[in-house]
């Protein structure tokens, strides 16, 4: 869907209060899988959890996952584990910026095509270090001028292939908002980081009802707690993803205080599916 420029920004004006007006919602937990970034295939069996989120490589000419023997051990662990690709990670652009790397838009193109070979359905579009789109307070225009340009150009082929490209960032969501509505494909949505975005300062339930179903993911972490046990309140951002009615993934991004990836892993999963009842 199409987004306008209006809407958001009317709805934008009472972005600061939506937290605070009561909306109905269904009694029926909404369909969520639960991946990690954090652990790979095995230890995500062992977690129980639903999927992995896999990284395109750093860079070079060809990512990583380009290579079809690259993808092809991924498949293996999928079929061995009956676990799935939830979505490819593109942290190279946090070394080497989307905005300004000539490779950024071949980059785009390879892990689409990957993606649609694995079965991931997200790309993440990655926005921090050299790459963030704002220094200081200041949002860096020229940049995200460019940044616009080049995921518009790459949206269509996210389309065909049935990927959407996350775009996860520090940007404010009025200002994500209106990048999507520059954009304007179906095929480009907002990679949530509830932890990062609340480090900014911002009211990260009223941002996720804001942005509603223009948001395709979710990363949860708490710094170096377990769910429920460190700075973050889960139970009114559980509210707000209901709300919205979200059907995907939460991505597990989290610390292992135990050192025990799977077993640490399992503990914040299991936190997720009683905080949404499932």
């Amino acid at each position: 869907m199409a987004l306008s420029r209006r809407t958001f920004l009317t709805t934008g004006a009472a972005l600061a209060g939506a937290a605070a007006v009561p909306r109905l919602f269904a009694a029926v937990p909404p369909k969520i899988r639960i991946g990690a970034c954090v652990v790979g295939f095995d230890d995500a069996k062992k977690a129980g959890l639903d999927g992995v989120e896999v990284q395109a490589g750093g860079a070079a000419e060809m990512l990583m996952i380009a290579d079809p023997a690259y993808r092809q051990k991924f498949k293996d662990k999928m079929k061995e584990t009956g676990l799935v690709t939830s979505s490819i990670m593109m942290s190279v652009f946090n070394s080497c910026p989307l905005a300004s790397d000539p490779r950024g838009p071949a980059w785009l193109e390879q892990t689409i095509d990957g993606a649609k070979d694995l079965g991931a359905g997200v790309i993440l579009v990655a926005f921090f270090g050299k790459g963030d789109l704002k220094s200081g307070k200041e949002l860096k225009k020229a940049d995200v001028d460019v940044v616009v340009e080049r995921l518009k150009a790459a949206a269509p082929r996210a389309k065909d292939a049935g990927v959407i490209l996350g775009i996860e960032n520090t940007l404010p969501a009025e200002v994500n908002a209106q990048i999507l509505d520059r954009i304007n494909s179906p095929a480009v949505k907002i990679y949530y980081d509830c932890y990062n975005l609340q480090g900014q300062g911002y009211d990260v339930t009223a941002e996720i009802r804001f942005l509603k179903d223009h948001i395709a993911i979710f990363h949860f972490k708490d710094g170096p707690n377990y769910f429920g046990e460190g700075k973050m309140k889960w139970e009114p951002i559980a509210a707000a993803i209901k709300e919205i009615g979200h059907q995907g993934w939460i991505v597990l991004e989290s610390s292992a205080p135990s050192k025990d990836g799977a077993a640490d892993a399992k503990k914040n999963a299991e936190y997720i599916r009683k905080l949404f009842g499932m």
